[in-house]
């Protein structure tokens, strides 16, 4: 078996157009962890529940400061932010949340002193004054550019289109069990026909994509279709044939500080912590929200757009989201939970 790296894309039409656009693809799941299922058999699993998770069975330990107040404060700038966004372009770039430790509104942005001292003015309001705000001089991007897989594709992998590099991120079906890989809606047009990385396989065809920047929405995703799609996502290193199974998904828990991210340019990193299930980030392709914020561990790089964000124990996988933004201090994650309700798929499981 040669070594594989996976890649997802996300598509960008209404839910009834996707499951439409999306209901030739191929069924197929993978029970092993170095050796594909090529047979295209059809698996039907049962779904492990979050509070079997890492991350949710810890939930009940973590303390997180979200105040009245601090709820406020952040949606107040969050609302500026995409604002000026709207009227002035993406000349500079805005991540916005709330610190989980504190309560504060944590900035993430390249714009100048000026007009980060007029988005982020709270005095003006009683029910906002008291919140305090913390500016990270951070220039925060669309993280585009392991590598080549072949089917049933997994997550984790690299993708190749149109002189792009992104990464896949998880596979989701519907309920007839037709299957479709996920990665950014930044990575490749819609129609597009994506490859491995190396070249070697086709990974399928665009067949939807939602971008801000293209009026879809706040949101960040497109999907891959026409071939078989595994519920893996790989492992270890950026040239690993490693893989675990996805026993189920749902939505990432503020201050939990082992969260993994898997893509072709920096492999699976761990010991993320997010900091944010609110978050907002506008970048060049303009704002989405509501995403996942995360610090800690070594951010996500260029090329990493679409990999998988997940909790994970040593043998099993719950998906959180896909990446599609980071800067050196934080990481912007599209959360599965978006996918699920805007469309009428789930996670595949391995």
């Amino acid at each position: 078996m040669r070594i594989s790296k996976k890649t997802t894309l996300v598509a960008c039409i209404t839910a009834a157009a996707a499951a439409a656009a999306l209901g030739a693809s191929a069924v197929q799941a993978q029970a092993a962890s170095t050796t594909k299922d090529t047979t295209g058999a059809s698996h039907l699993k049962q779904a492990l529940p979050d509070s079997a998770s890492p991350d949710h069975k810890a939930a009940a330990a973590l303390r997180v400061v979200s105040t009245p107040a601090s709820k406020q404060a952040v949606s107040t700038v969050q609302a500026r932010v995409a604002a000026y966004v709207t009227k002035h372009g993406t000349k500079y770039t805005f991540g916005t949340y709330a610190d989980p430790a504190t309560g504060a509104v944590v900035m993430d942005t390249d714009a100048p002193a000026s007009v980060v001292a007029s988005l982020t003015n709270l005095k003006t309001s009683k029910t906002t004054a008291g919140v305090k705000v913390k500016v990270n001089k951070q220039k925060t991007t669309d993280t585009f550019s392991r590598r080549d897989d072949t089917p049933a594709f997994y997550g984790g992998g690299g993708l190749s289109a149109q002189g792009f590099l992104c990464s896949t991120g998880y596979a989701v079906q519907s309920s007839t069990g037709a299957r479709w890989m996920v990665t950014a809606g930044h990575c490749f047009s819609n129609g597009a026909s994506v490859n491995t990385e190396s070249g070697a396989n086709n990974e399928g065809v665009v067949t939807a994509r939602t971008l801000a920047s293209l009026g879809g929405g706040p949101i960040d995703v497109e999907f891959l279709a026409g071939r078989s799609y595994a519920g893996r996502i790989f492992t270890g290193g950026v040239n690993s044939s490693s893989s675990i199974p996805v026993v189920g998904s749902g939505s990432a828990v503020v201050g939990f500080n082992n969260y993994c991210h898997s893509g072709r340019t920096t492999g699976e990193q761990c010991g993320h912590t997010a900091t944010s299930i609110t978050a907002q980030v506008c970048t060049a392709t303009g704002c989405k929200s509501p995403v996942i914020a995360y610090t800690g561990g070594t951010i996500q790089a260029g090329g990493d757009s679409g990999g998988t964000f997940y909790a994970k124990t040593a043998t099993q996988a719950w998906i959180r989201g896909h990446v599609i933004a980071g800067n050196s201090v934080t990481g912007y994650i599209e959360p599965y939970t978006e996918i699920t309700k805007r469309w009428a798929v789930t996670a595949s499981l391995g």
